[in-house]
């Protein structure tokens, strides 16, 4: 008996391990823009907020592809759309390095989008919900502890390469990674899992109606702010005053203490819920944009932005994938997952255009002051559903 659990324990590792490890890559790999940004403008002759918006075309993409990739999962498996993604985005990163002009390049994202869909994140916890079941929550949290590290480790590599070769070299370097390294590691490396019964959750949402639409508000509103500084997060520091070499080490900074909210919650997990996670670490965020606001970019103040919402954010992206959970049973996650992917994203496609915009607008200080507000908003939408998950028709 011990030695099965052994056994079993082993396997969830490499499971994860491999998981971790491609997810890390591919978020990385299709997060540099923060980092590229100024040299790819400069080559199109264009403006930052035209570059940014390929970040939102990625996002566009990835949400109206997600339905479809979710009824992908069941028809094919998990795995097998995964790996096929991973391959996808090596393609489109190809696209990437050889684009002419500006439209070529938002071709480009849009593709990465489609390929997103098949391999980032709502797969990740598709797979894990299909392998792991009732440990499901405790695993998708493991693995999040990890996956935040993306932008902390690829932001420096891609400086450096940026710096070494440019950036179409960069995209060439990063497509090679994922079809030869990342795409047969996830085909050969994960074991095969049942198919996902997914379906009923479409059939059912209308009686859950009322929790759907909050769930979708919340999330969306707190991936608004928090995707958005992540994108624009660097050129946000830079208006501040802070030199490149400067930003990029707070940005990588922050990266490490979302992965410490993500311990907290895990910590926490035999004793809260992904709602209770939510509520908490929805209060961090506000506070930590109001540091910033308030005292700019002096040592203090980024250090309270650094904890507070760097550990909030971490937090909250391991409710937005657990709070699910709560309200739908385990057979009906991936549908719903899939479900709230296409407005969430749609909604994330908004952030670093919108947030750029404001930055021209109003300055550096004053928009995370806007931020703020937006997650209090997210705050006070997620009041109501603590209540509501107590109610029987829910628990069920």
């Amino acid at each position: 008996m011990l030695r099965t659990y052994e056994w079993t324990m082993q396997r969830h590792f490499l499971v994860l391990f491999c998981l971790a490890l491609t997810q890390i890559t591919g978020w990385g790999v299709v997060g540099v823009l923060p980092v590229i940004a100024t040299p790819v403008a400069a080559e199109f002759k264009t403006s930052l907020p035209s570059v940014f918006l390929a970040t939102s075309v990625m996002f566009v993409a990835m949400g109206l592809a997600a339905p479809w990739a979710g009824r992908a999962f069941r028809r094919f498996g998990t795995r097998q759309v995964m790996a096929a993604g991973a391959g996808l985005i090596g393609l489109a990163l190809c696209l990437l390095a050889l684009s002419p002009n500006l439209p070529v390049f938002w071709v480009g994202w849009a593709l990465t989008g489609l390929a997103g869909a098949m391999f980032l994140t709502t797969s990740a916890y598709a797979y894990v919900a299909e392998y792991a079941e009732d440990r499901a929550r405790s695993l998708i949290g493991t693995l999040m502890l990890v996956t935040g590290l993306a932008g902390s480790v690829f932001w420096p590599i891609t400086a450096f390469l940026d710096h070494l070769v440019g950036w179409r070299q960069v995209f060439v370097v990063y497509a090679g990674v994922m079809v030869f390294i990342i795409c047969p590691l996830v085909r050969f490396g994960l074991p095969v899992t049942g198919a996902a019964t997914a379906a009923t959750a479409h059939r059912r949402r209308g009686r859950w109606e009322p929790v759907f639409i909050l769930l979708v508000a919340a999330i969306a509103l707190n991936s608004f702010v928090t995707f958005g500084v992540e994108a624009v997060g660097i050129k946000l520091l830079q208006s501040m005053g802070m030199d490149l070499a400067g930003a990029v080490a707070i940005a990588s900074l922050l990266g490490v203490f979302k992965v410490g909210g993500r311990v907290i919650d895990l910590l926490g997990g035999q004793k809260w819920d992904g709602l209770s996670t939510a509520i908490v670490s929805g209060a961090m965020i506000p506070m930590g944009l109001a540091t910033i606001w308030i005292g700019g970019a002096g040592i203090l103040s980024v250090g309270g932005y650094l904890v507070l919402f760097g550990v909030g954010s971490g937090a909250f992206a391991v409710a937005r994938a657990t709070m699910p959970l709560v309200f739908f049973e385990k057979a009906d996650y991936t549908a719903a997952m899939a479900t709230i992917a296409l407005p969430m994203n749609l909604i994330n496609a908004l952030a670093p255009p919108g947030i750029a915009a404001l930055m021209a607008g109003i300055g550096a200080q004053a928009t995370f002051a806007v931020l703020g507000g937006l997650s209090m908003a997210a705050l006070a939408v997620l009041l109501p559903l603590n209540g509501m998950k107590a109610r029987p028709a829910l628990a069920k």
